[in-house]
């Protein structure tokens, strides 16, 4: 009896220790100091995971396969318990894949730090195009770019991490447009009306600018209660105007607070995950229960 009660005992102490948050809406995400992606349903529980080293960026497709890309590579992998990959792009040595994006023709775009190149991968796993970026030679490969976008226009949408600014090429790389923002952005979201978000990364600050480019919003560190902005990685815009931001706790925040929280343009949280026993730091996500073909722009993450 004494050993049935010390085993209740500890079994108590586990489900304490590790309970399962619950989710208000159901997510994909990546977990990048935990290496991996998942699909997480309403009830909190991992629907589905693939282990992968540092993911970056993630996407449902309008087939309902995950596209997603990690520190070597990206992948298409189908949402069944079998996972199988259906396409895949392997990247050079001494190379760091940081954001993919689906396109409308069925290509995948990449960014890639050290080859310092954005590109356009067909469905064979081969380059179709390549867009050289020039970078600055005292920024190590790793700080180089984040998120990046291929915009309606065919235009080029790079966060030039390490350099604090978000920078406009034109398919030969021709700069078109730079903006300095505060910190090392990660993620640069342009909205329907021209308006563009982009999170500062450990600049603690989210910033949304017009078309113009004057600032009309601004999240800073500490103007949420509990919610302390660590480094901004990943965000997505719902169609109601509120958003899901990505508080990524590493740099020596793990456990400390919610991975992300969804935001009204109030500043009003309505919605937080905080599940420490089975993600370490959630940097990107995309929200399921929004509609919108991610081939075609209508998701705005």
């Amino acid at each position: 009896m004494k050993t049935f009660l010390r085993s209740l005992a500890v079994t108590a102490l586990v489900l304490v220790a590790a309970p399962m948050a619950r989710a208000s809406r159901p997510f994909l995400c990546c977990d990048y100091g935990g290496d991996k992606v998942c699909i997480v349903s309403t009830d909190g529980k991992i629907a589905w995971q693939y282990d992968c080293k540092h993911p970056q960026d993630c996407w449902k497709l309008p087939n309902g396969n995950i596209l997603f890309c990690f520190v070597s590579g990206a992948l298409e992998v189908t949402p069944t318990q079998e996972k199988k990959i259906v396409w895949e792009y392997k990247a050079p040595d001494k190379v760091e894949v940081h954001a993919c994006q689906p396109l409308t023709d069925g290509k995948v775009m990449i960014v890639e730090c050290g080859s310092s190149r954005i590109i356009e991968v067909d469905r064979a796993g081969k380059i179709a195009k390549e867009i050289k970026l020039a970078t600055a030679p005292e920024i190590k490969l790793h700080n180089q770019f984040r998120g990046t976008r291929k915009l309606a226009n065919g235009t080029y949408r790079v966060c030039f991490k390490g350099e604090g600014k978000i920078v406009d090429v034109d398919a030969d790389g021709k700069v078109l447009r730079a903006l300095s923002v505060p910190g090392d952005p990660h993620g640069a979201i342009t909205l329907p009306d021209g308006h563009l978000i982009v999170t500062c990364g450990d600049g603690h600050k989210v910033i949304e600018f017009d078309a113009e480019g004057k600032s009309v919003w601004e999240l800073n560190e500490n103007d949420l209660p509990g919610n302390t902005l660590r480094l901004m990685a990943g965000c997505h815009r719902l169609p109601g105007g509120n958003t899901v931001f990505c508080n990524y706790l590493g740099h020596g925040h793990l456990g400390e607070q919610p991975q992300f929280f969804e935001l009204t343009p109030g500043k009003k949280v309505v919605w937080q995950f905080d599940d420490h026993a089975h993600f370490k730091d959630i940097n990107q996500i995309m929200i399921l229960d929004v509609p919108g073909d991610v081939t075609k722009g209508e998701v705005w993450r």
